[in-house]
């Protein structure tokens, strides 16, 4: 699933919640200036409640200021071990896709 998604999240097998989703931060992040009222209309109207919402604008912000400083830092990308540690400890913590 993560691996479509990654892919292409527009074309992989999920819910029509997360699509609306991951539409809504897609906009957030490249067209900040026009995201309105009318966007959270649309995810309430797949179900997504405001505690849901707020939830996907803070992870989107997150991920929009740790790619920002990386790349104004160069950090390097880690290789697949590094990743590995980092994928089992963000899920000990609770970190779910």
């Amino acid at each position: 699933m993560a691996e479509a998604i990654i892919r292409d999240w527009r074309t992989a097998p999920v819910s029509d919640r997360l699509r609306a989703t991951f539409t809504f931060i897609e906009k957030l992040t490249d067209f900040p200036d026009d995201v309105g009222p009318e966007d959270i209309h649309k995810l309430r109207e797949h179900d997504l409640g405001d505690e849901e919402i707020e939830d996907a604008i803070y992870i989107c912000v997150a991920f929009s200021i740790i790619d920002r400083l990386a790349d104004a830092f160069d950090f390097e990308i880690p290789n697949k071990e590094q990743m590995r540690k980092t994928s089992k400890f963000l899920l000990r913590l609770g970190y779910r896709i």
